[in-house]
Formats: structure tokens, sequence, C-alpha cells
């Protein structure tokens, strides 16, 4: 035996678990006392959890502590809970292909529905169906088949023959049952993890620590596994609808003679009977497992032996964490009442998705269009699209989780999501400077449209480098040069990124407004800080905590970068050159007043009415 087969010995076990678990596709359940939690490792390897309580109904917690009885609850609510946690697995692990992705489409447009929802309750009915085929109709028609070819007078004489033969169909059929489905190669992974699931709990149990090394050298089969569970509800069936149904037979329709008829009169003892083995199953199992001696090892070895041979197989250390992480979660909500429900990040229907995520942007203060554009960026759909139906990849679900995440803690959604569209540029962006605003656009818009070929132009404040970038890329056929300065050297450092990522030619010069600029400009642009130094604790949070303060803070009145330029700037214009510049509302009149030399004004608005730009011609 390997040691992968053998727990290490000791005389007593240290830790006894009231939790059980199962195998799901690519990960593990984990069931306490007051919840249960599911392990998966999805599409790109990393371990998801989803913990949930348990709200049992006052009924079903006293029938569970009924003998007899609670065996039947449990039969049923893992029957109904391990197909939904399949299913939960399976939307984690795997994204739709092309043809599911359809099918997908079709039932989230028609129907509103999930195609998981769908699947679940089709595998529930179908999974019970099969169930009863295998191991209730086709064993007793197979009895049938073959006790046809013994003469009547012998068949009666003899008639224990046919409950041989109905106990040895039953046992063919479940053993050819688990080793056919063997051949299939996602059942031998959950049977890794069934193996990694029993290692984690016999690991606790016996005092190891819980790391997929040590858990590792444990034994992958246990007593309380559901496989020999099955196993003793057979051998019950066996025997006890053996002797009810002779009983039957012999003192109850003693007179009844067809043998179809015989044959589902005992189906239909057998299905009334099923609740009833269940339960007496359970109890056998449960007292099975609370010793340990010669005689109950002869008990147990049946059911040992089929998890050895087809059930469990050795997992692999990842798998081994997985039930690890499932194992602990549990552990942790059942001594901490207070610890939180976690979810799944998987696929669903777009416009639940969506209203869920406004709803939460909404309670924490958010502009709710922030999460139409996380929505339309991930799902590279434009927002107006947004209202057509589809279903969410799980794999997209989990990108606009992350998105979300990190827009809920406060940081602005331009930063995370590394870049915006400014003009007709990709402009890269982070903290080293501000966000480009939409009006910007406007500004820069206004330069173009003023430049002449060959023109010199200026961007003063450049920060992320959007205007110098994007003018640069518009004029490149007018053979204008563009110069840009900013007296953060991130900033420069930025913008000289965003020029080439967008292949422009931009002379960056690190200067606090003109230090540093030499010679004359036909058009000197900027957008200066004109926030008041008393407002910036007021404004948003997110543009007051994570934009910098160097690029918003235009002193006391906001009019400090204003003056500047207005002592300096008809040293570096040209002859007939032109300063246009954005300003804060309500702002512009004073701005005018401080270029009280000039030839032309000229006052623009904003797409509010605002006024926000000023163009002045020396």
């Amino acid at each position: 035996m390997s040691s992968g087969d053998k727990t290490k010995k000791t005389k007593s076990k240290k830790c006894g678990t009231y939790i059980g678990g199962q195998a799901v596709l690519e990960g593990v359940m984990m069931m306490g006392k007051t919840c249960m939690a599911t392990a998966v490792r999805d599409a790109s390897g990393e371990i998801q959890v989803e913990a949930k309580r348990l709200n049992k109904s006052n009924g079903v917690k006293t029938a569970s502590k009924i003998p007899f009885v609670r065996g039947v609850v449990n039969l049923f609510s893992s029957l109904v809970t391990g197909t939904k946690t399949l299913m939960r697995s399976a939307a984690v692990y795997g994204d739709d292909d092309e043809e599911g992705g359809k099918i997908s489409k079709w039932l989230a447009e028609k129907f509103k529905l999930s195609v998981m929802d769908v699947v679940a309750a089709i595998s529930v009915v179908l999974g019970v169906a099969l169930a009863l085929a295998l191991f209730i109709f086709l064993p007793r028609f197979a009895t049938d088949f073959i006790m046809g070819f013994i003469p009547e007078d012998a068949a009666t004489s003899f008639e224990w023959v046919r409950y041989v033969f109905l106990g040895v169909f039953k046992l063919l059929i479940f053993i050819l049952y688990l080793s056919l489905i063997l051949l299939l190669k996602d059942i031998q992974r959950l049977y890794m993890y069934h193996g990694a699931e029993h290692k984690t709990i016999n690991a606790y149990e016996h005092g190891v620590e819980l790391t997929p090394e040590k858990v590792k050298q444990c034994s992958r089969l246990h007593d309380r596994c559901g496989t020999s569970f099955l196993f003793i509800v057979l051998l019950v069936n066996i025997v006890l609808i053996s002797v009810i149904t002779w009983a039957f037979k012999a003192y109850v329709i003693p007179d009844v003679t067809n043998q179809v008829a015989l044959s589902f009169i005992n189906i239909g003892i057998e299905l009334v009977l099923l609740p009833l083995i269940a339960g007496f199953s359970y109890e056998v199992l449960k007292l099975l497992a609370k010793f340990d001696n010669f005689f109950v090892a002869i008990l147990k070895a049946p059911g040992k032996l089929l998890q050895k041979a087809l059930t469990t197989r050795e997992p692999d250390e990842e798998m081994i964490a997985v039930a690890i992480a499932a194992f602990n979660k549990v552990l942790e909500m059942d001594n901490d009442q207070s610890v939180p429900e976690t979810s799944f990040i998987t696929g669903g229907i777009l416009s639940k998705m969506l209203e869920n995520t406004k709803n939460k942007f909404k309670q924490a203060g958010i502009d709710e269009s922030d999460a139409e554009w996380i929505y339309s960026l991930v799902l590279d759909v434009p927002r107006s699209e947004l209202s057509v139906e589809r279903n969410v990849k799980s794999s997209e679900s989990k990108r606009i989780n992350e998105i979300a995440e990190q827009r809920l803690k406060g940081r602005p959604l331009w930063y995370i999501i590394g870049d915006t569209e400014f003009m007709d540029c990709k402009i890269k962006v982070d903290e080293r400077a501000l966000i480009p605003r939409p009006e910007t656009e406007l500004l820069a818009d206004a330069v173009v449209k003023s430049a002449e070929n060959g023109d010199k132009i200026l961007d003063l404040c450049t920060g992320s480098g959007c205007i110098a970038v994007s003018v640069a890329k518009a004029l490149r056929d007018k053979g204008c040069q563009v110069t840009a300065s900013d007296v953060s050297d991130a900033a420069i450092m930025l913008a000289t990124e965003n020029a080439a990522l967008n292949g422009v030619n931009v002379n960056f010069v690190l200067s606090d407004l003109f230090t540093n600029v030499h010679g004359r400009f036909n058009i000197i642009v900027c957008n200066p800080p004109y926030i008041k130094s008393g407002e910036i604790p007021h404004i948003q949070k997110e543009v007051r905590e994570h934009e910098p303060r160097v690029a918003l803070d235009g002193g006391e009145d906001g009019l400090d970068f204003y003056r500047r330029i207005a002592s300096d700037v008809r040293s570096y214009l040209a002859k007939d050159g032109m300063l246009i510049m954005e300003c804060g509302e309500g702002q512009a009149n004073d701005i005018l007043q401080l270029f009280p030399k000039r030839d032309y004004v000229m006052v623009m608005k904003d797409l509010s009415g605002v006024d926000r730009f000023v163009k002045i011609v020396f």
C-alpha cells in the first residue's frame, strides 16, 4: 500500500469532525453545522470560494435529529445541493463555447434565464430517472428475463433463485456503472478531487497540519464516504426488498401469477420502501463510523474497497489546496457567525448583473454611469447597446468584478482601466497626471482649428500629454511643431509614453510654466490648475485622494497660474499669436481682466453651456 493510501497510525483520533464533503467539477464542497463552502480552481488557475449559511427551516432541523428520518432528509438534501453545487462549479470553471454561447444568449433574450438554471433542473430530473431505471427497473426486468428460461415448476420451487439473481444484478449494475463512468476524463478528475476531500478530512481528524504537502500523505479513504453509504443502501435494499416482496407475494397476493404484474407490484413496493431503506442505511453508516475494531473493519471493507478501486484517485497538491480552502472556510464560518458569505464570480444575465452593479455604486455614492462604462469596455459593446440582453461569460464577469471592486474602494475608473480615449488618441492614464476630461477635447479641438501650416504650438501644464499628443496627431500633415511642458517629471514621463503610443513627435520639457521653455510660438494652449485651495478638501473624494494635487490647486482664488501666464506670455508668443486656456466655472471674466492689452478675445462654452475656454489674440 502506497503512502498516499495509508494515514499515519495513531492510537486515537485527535480531532473528530462533523464536516463532510463532496467532489465537484475542478473543486470540492465541504459542509459543516451552519454553512457550506465550495472551492473551485477556475480557468485562470485561481481558487474561488463560495460560502453560504445553511438556512434550514425548523421542520428540517427537527427532522435532521430524528433517527431513520434524518437519513431520508440528508439523502434528498444531498441530491439537490449536490446538483446545484456541481452546476455552480461548472459555471466557475469554464466559459460557454460558441454553441453554448448561442444557447445562453437565446435563453437570456427570450426568458431571462441562465443556461445553468435550466441544466440544474434537468440534471435533477434525469439523475433521479437514471437511478430508478438502472437500480430498480433494469434489475427487475433482467431477472424476469433470466427466470423466463427456467421451467415454471422449477421456478416456483426455487423462488429464492429469483432474489439471488436480483441481488447479483443490482451489484453488477452498480459496479459496472461506477467502472464505465471512469472512462470519462472529467470523472477521473472528479474522483481525484474526491480523494483530496477525504485526505483533508482525514488530516484534520488525525491532527495533521493542513498543508498540501502533509495532507497528501493521508489516506484517500474515509469511513463516512458516500460510496460506502450507497453500498450499504444497496445491500440493505437487496436483503429487505427480497424478504418483503417474498412475504407480500406469499401472504398478500398469492393468487397473482402474471409475472409482469408482479414485477410492477414489486417495483412499487421498492419505491415506497426507498425512504425507509435510506434512513436505515444512514444509521448503519453512522454507527460503523463510531467504531474501529476487527469486526467493524470487515463490515467497512467493501465500501473502502470500492473507494480505493473506483471512486477515489490520488490527487495532486493543487487539488488538495482546493479542498483545504473549502474545509478552512467552513471551520472559520462555523466558529464565527459574523464571517460574511462569499460568492463565485460567474457569468449571468447582462441586465441582472448590470443592475446589481449599479445598485452597489449608488449605495457607495458612485455615478452609475461608471458601471455602464465598465460593462461596455469589458464586453466590448457601446454603452447604447447594453440594453440588448445577452449572457455574460464567467471570464468577463471576473474582469467586471475586479474593476468594480477597485472602483468601490474609491480609485478613479480610468486609472483602473489604464487608458482612455481622447480625440482620436488612446491616452495612458495613472496617478502621475489628471485624467483627461471630455470638455478638454474642445480645448484641443480649438487649437487644431486655429492652427496653420508650420505653426509652432506650446502646451503648458501638459500632464498626461493628451492635448499635445492629440494636436500633434491631428496636425501631422500641416508640418506643425508641438512642444509640451510640465513641472512634474513623472507627468513628463507619462506624456512621453503617450506620444510614443500614438506615434507622434512632441518635444517635452521639464519646466515650471515658461521657466525652461525657449523660443516663440504661434499658439500657446494651457489647462492649468484652477481649483481654489479652500475647495480642495470638498471636491470628490476619488479626485482629492488619487489625482495629483499639484495639477488641481490653483491658489487661494484659483487664478495663480493665470496671473503667472499673463506676466510672461508675451515673451513667448510670435506676432499675432494666440493663447487658448481652459478655466473653472465663473472664472472667465476675471481671467480676461488679467490680459488688458490684447487685440481680440473670445469666451467659449463647454457642452453643458458653461463658460469654459478663453481665446486671446495679441
